[in-house]
């Protein structure tokens, strides 16, 4: 088997966080139970998705604040928070407290662009200034330089019997170097790493027209995209190669799965895998295909993946519409199995 460039030091997982919405209890405190069973196998990370208007967790920072009571190591982290929908200060204030709250574990991650479906939303979100709201990078770097301590006004000190500050209260030092960038193009890439931030990959990418997505020989490769996405970050990063890069796939070993979860992971993957051979839609975007299989035939497959071989850290993600019982066999498979046989150690 070929070695990995970096050997694998950091493993995580994602999930969306499903929930029935006539028992919406129910589907978070699965989600809760999800990454209190993370810590106990010795995953590094957990990180959830953000959704809005679905029945998805819509509000990640108030989950992982109830996670960090639960749990006292493993680092909590948002797999993408999309700026459009929030208002910087105030987002800076909830993840400055809730990193206090962890004791200093929490990873946020962003990205930029309109709300899914802003047409119908905007009036409900921004009905007064719909046309002049910027979904571009300068609301990233609002967050940014509030969570790092920057003024967000001229005037503090004593009013009466009131105390004001003029920066983010509670300010937690060390959040700012755990802010983490979503991207899936070069522009993305390159704006994270010159403004010093850590870099998510997923299973999307876009397709450019660059050498590495556009071969005479074939469809686009994503993993030559992807890896080149993780050089083009490198390359600006104030760290270079020391600049923190995770690798997300949809990945799911099958070491532990009974013959009725094998069958229903090969048929959620297969069902899926049409999307994988062109660019999809206006955005040429281009998804990976989930990988399936026993931890050894995972590894492999990971390890020949360029872009897997430039991270060493991943944060491997939970197909959607699975059952809990079947997140179980798949964490516990890769934190027991599929994580050691890419070099990994369970953290104490």
């Amino acid at each position: 088997m070929p070695s990995t460039s970096r050997p694998l030091r950091k493993l995580g997982f994602l999930t969306i966080g499903l929930f029935d919405a006539a028992d919406p209890g129910r589907g978070h405190e699965s989600t809760l139970r999800l990454i209190e069973l993370g810590e106990r196998l010795g995953f590094d990370s957990a990180w959830v998705r953000h959704r809005h208007l679905q029945y998805g967790i819509s509000s990640p920072v108030a989950v992982l604040a109830a996670a960090s009571q639960r749990t006292r190591r493993i680092q909590l982290g948002t797999a993408v928070t999309p700026l459009g929908w929030e208002n910087p200060l105030r987002l800076a204030e909830d993840l400055a407290t809730v990193d206090v709250l962890s004791g200093g574990r929490l990873n946020p991650g962003v990205s930029v662009g309109p709300p899914t479906h802003y047409d119908q939303v905007k009036g409900a979100l921004y009905p007064d200034t719909a046309d002049a709201e910027d979904f571009g990078f300068e609301r990233v770097r609002r967050l940014l330089d509030l969570v790092r301590g920057k003024p967000a006004t001229d005037f503090s000190g004593k009013e009466g019997f009131e105390v004001y500050s003029d920066i983010v209260q509670p300010h937690s030092p060390g959040l700012g170097r755990r802010m983490w960038y979503g991207g899936g193009s070069l522009r993305s890439a390159r704006w994270a790493g010159e403004h010093g931030m850590n870099f998510l990959t997923s299973s999307v990418v876009k397709v450019e027209a660059t050498a590495d997505a556009e071969g005479a020989d074939g469809p686009p490769d994503f993993a030559a995209i992807q890896a080149a996405l993780i050089r083009e970050f490198r390359a600006h990063h104030p760290d270079g190669e020391a600049a923190r890069v995770s690798h997300g796939l949809v990945v799911i070993p099958t070491d532990s799965a009974s013959p009725a979860q094998r069958a229903k992971y090969a048929e959620y993957a297969a069902r899926r895998l049409p999307r994988t051979t062109a660019p999809q839609g206006p955005a040429r975007q281009l998804f990976a295909p989930d990988l399936v299989g026993t931890s050894a035939e995972l590894a492999e497959r990971l390890h020949a993946h360029a872009a897997f071989r430039e991270a060493d850290e991943v944060a491997f993600a939970l197909p959607f519409t699975f059952e809990y019982e079947d997140y179980v066999q798949i964490l516990t498979d890769m934190a027991t199995k599929l994580g050691p046989a890419l070099g990994w150690r369970p953290a104490g």
